[in-house]
Order: structure tokens, then C-alpha cells, then sequence
């Protein structure tokens, strides 16, 4: 066996060792991008994670150029670039040199930091069997073109990352599903019990009251009244707790839902959807449950009584943004989903809440994001990807 042969089998074998080490998406990326520059020698690599359509996320990077680390890697994380769009439109098949890197070329004539001499950078497409989910790019200084055998191990990384991509998807789409499924055996046991046994309760008291008489009684009849009305209570909030649980309504669609949800709350909500299309169930259920927890700070702690909520659905993730023009938190500055669970501290009550909603998002491969300014309010920005969160809808049915 020749040593460039016994070099790639080397390669292969570390990265996947390296992805089956790993149950978290993020994490295992950046070390896999790390473990692929460490063994070949090229001096930086990043993936972006896509469907089909015109949409991505910036999903890990190494050793990238200052140029494009610029505003906490603003560069990466918005507009077009050629690998991109071959990719998008379906051309790009397997690895393949691309003629320069837009990115670099933008920033070269910009002035914007210093490319360390890259220009080039092949692409390969991130793809398990016929599913698609983003593209790997590989990089070095001065060169312009990779040979065929560089090609053929990069496009044999492209395919080990996709299938750990697709399995991970798959394993998260499996355990929200089983967090689901847990939470409405939760809610009908609740359902059958307790709510049944404070329903009886309820009503015992109050035949106990019909059947005391005489002023003698007053004081018996004052606990059978209290005894009605801790059981009335009890059954309200069992069953607000089984709707948190259990959804109702969903099938009007999250919007429409979230709108009722606000307005049960006494606020004035105003909703707006922008593209059509099915969302799949753990991504629904994560959005529901952020949007309420979204809402309910705004009840107790924006002091306002209007909300905005909007959802854009597009090809390649699904975000909700839930905005109020009250107080605000004490910070002016834009909080990043990595600041949230630090500064959301900031408004009184609100830490563990703003914990859960970035965890929530964060379980699907999604992100939180949250703006605010005083006296301005609060903008909280749920973004999930659907491109492997996507399941077969017999699951989803």
C-alpha cells in the first residue's frame, strides 16, 4: 500500500472515530473541521448547513482568515457566494474546485482584514444517500486548485459527515419525540385523575353545603364554601397545566395559537406569518413552548400590554419573533443566543425562563437570540433548522 494511500485510510479512520465520539451537532463539527486541518495540512475549513432552497446557517469554522472573523464572523453568517448558490441550484455534485471564495474576494476589496493569502477553496457537498444538508469547504494559502486525489478525500469526509449529521437528526428528532409523547401520557393520566378527583371534590362540597342548614351551621358552611372554591381553583390550574403540557389548538396553526394564548393573557397581540408550510412536530411543539414563555414575560415583566409575534418559515429553518415595546432589560446592547443565559439575569425573574427557551431551540440545532433596549423593549428571536429535523411524515403523522 502506498504511503498517500495509507495517509488518507489514517484520515478517514480519525474522523470517524472523531464523529462517533459525539451526540452534539456544533461540537462535533468544529472537531471534526479541526482533526481534517491537523492530518492534511490546510490552513482553514468551515461548513455551512442548507436545503435546497436560499437558505443557511454558519455552522462551524477553523482557523478562519481575520477577514472573514470580522463582527463576530458577521461575514459568514449573511449574503451569497458562489459554492453556495452551484449548490443551491444543482450543480454541485460532488467535490469540485471553485474559481475563488466571493466572501474573500468582497473582503479583499473592502479592506476588511486580512485574508492571509487565500483566494481559493474547494467544496464539497454534505450529503447521506439522497438528502442534502450543506456543504464543506477546505482551504490554504496561494492555492488555487486541489488535485483529484484531495478531491476524492474531502468528498469521502463530506460523506462521513453527512451520515453523522443525518443520524444525529435523526436521534434528536427521537428523543424530542419521545419527550413528547411522555408529555401527553403526563397530561392524560393528570386528566384522568386528578383533574376527575378535584372535579368530585368540587362537587361534594358543594352538596355538603346544600344539605347544612340552621344558623348554628355558619361556621361549617363557611369551610364547605372555602373547601368548593380550593378545588375550583386546583382544577383551574390542573388544567392550564395540562395545556402546557398537552397543547390544544395547534391544529389552527402556532401563530393563531400563540395569538389566542396572548390574548387569554390579557394582551393585544398582532401576528403575522410569512411562508406556508408544514412545520414538523418537535420543531412546533419547541416553538409553541417558547413563544408562551415569551409571552408570559411580557405579562409580568414589560410592562406593556401589546405583543407582535411573527414566523417566517422558510426552506432551511423556521424563526419566531416575539417583540413588545415596554421596559426593557437594563442592557442596551443586543444579547447574543451565547450571552442569553448570563444577561438575561438582567430583568428580575426572567433567567431561568430565557435558560429554557435557548435550551429548547438549542435541543433541535436551533438558536435564541435576544435584543433589547430600555424603554424600548425586547425582541426574543427563536430560529430552528429544518433541514435535519425533517422526519418521514408516517412519523409525523
Amino acid at each position: 500500500m502506498t504511503e498517500p494511500r495509507m495517509q488518507e485510510l489514517v484520515i478517514l479512520k480519525t474522523i470517524a472515530e472523531t464523529l462517533n465520539q459525539s451526540n452534539e451537532l456544533a461540537p462535533m463539527l468544529g472537531t471534526v473541521l479541526e482533526k481534517l486541518l491537523e492530518l492534511t495540512g490546510f490552513s482553514a475549513a468551515w461548513i455551512f448547513l442548507s436545503g435546497d432552497g436560499p437558505e443557511y446557517v454558519f455552522a462551524a469554522d477553523r482557523q478562519l482568515p481575520p477577514a472573514l472573523e470580522q463582527a463576530d464572523k458577521e461575514p459568514m453568517k449573511c449574503g451569497g457566494c458562489w459554492c453556495l448558490e452551484r449548490y443551491w441550484d444543482g450543480r454541485l455534485k460532488n467535490a469540485v474546485n471553485i474559481l475563488s471564495c466571493k466572501r474573500l474576494e468582497t473582503a479583499r476589496k473592502q479592506g476588511t482584514g486580512d485574508t492571509r493569502g487565500i483566494t481559493h477553496h474547494a467544496t464539497v457537498p454534505l450529503r447521506s444517500g439522497s438528502r442534502r444538508f450543506g456543504v464543506l469547504n477546505v482551504a490554504a494559502p496561494g492555492k488555487e486548485r486541489f488535485g483529484d486525489e484531495e478531491l476524492a478525500l474531502f468528498q469521502a469526509v463530506a460523506f462521513q459527515i453527512g451520515s453523522a449529521v443525518e443520524r444525529m437528526r435523526l436521534e434528536q428528532y427521537h428523543r424530542e419525540l419521545a419527550r413528547l409523547e411522555e408529555r401527553n401520557r403526563l397530561a392524560r393520566d393528570l386528566h384522568d385523575s386528578v383533574c376527575q378527583m378535584l372535579f368530585s371534590l368540587s362537587m361534594t362540597a358543594r352538596a355538603a353545603e346544600s344539605m347544612i342548614g340552621g344558623g348554628q351551621s355558619e361556621p361549617a358552611i363557611a369551610a364547605v364554601r372555602d373547601m368548593q372554591q380550593l378545588a375550583q381553583s386546583s382544577l383551574k390550574e390542573m388544567r392550564a397545566l395540562i395545556m402546557q403540557l398537552r397543547p390544544a389548538g395547534l391544529e389552527d396553526g402556532l401563530v393563531s395559537s400563540l395569538k389566542r394564548y396572548g390574548e387569554k393573557l390579557g394582551l393585544k397581540v398582532q401576528a403575522d406569518v410569512r411562508g406556508v408550510r408544514e412545520l414538523p412536530r418537535p420543531v412546533e411543539e419547541a416553538l409553541w413552548r417558547i413563544g408562551q414563555e415569551a409571552l408570559n414575560n411580557i405579562v409580568k415583566h414589560a410592562g406593556t400590554k401589546e405583543a407582535v409575534i411573527s414566523l417566517e418559515q422558510g426552506d432551511a429553518e423556521a424563526v419566531l419573533r416575539i417583540h413588545d415595546r415596554g421596559s426593557g432589560m437594563k442592557r442596551t446592547a443586543a444579547i447574543s443566543e451565547e450571552q442569553a443565559d448570563e444577561e438575561a439575569g438582567t430583568a428580575a425573574g426572567t433567567s431561568f425562563g430565557l435558560i429554557t427557551m435557548k435550551e429548547r431551540a438549542e435541543s433541535l440545532g436551533g438558536r435564541l437570540s435576544i435584543a433589547t433596549e430600555p424603554e424600548k423593549g425586547t425582541s426574543i428571536a427563536a430560529a430552528i433548522p429544518l433541514f435535519y429535523t425533517h422526519a418521514d411524515r408516517g412519523e409525523n403523522s
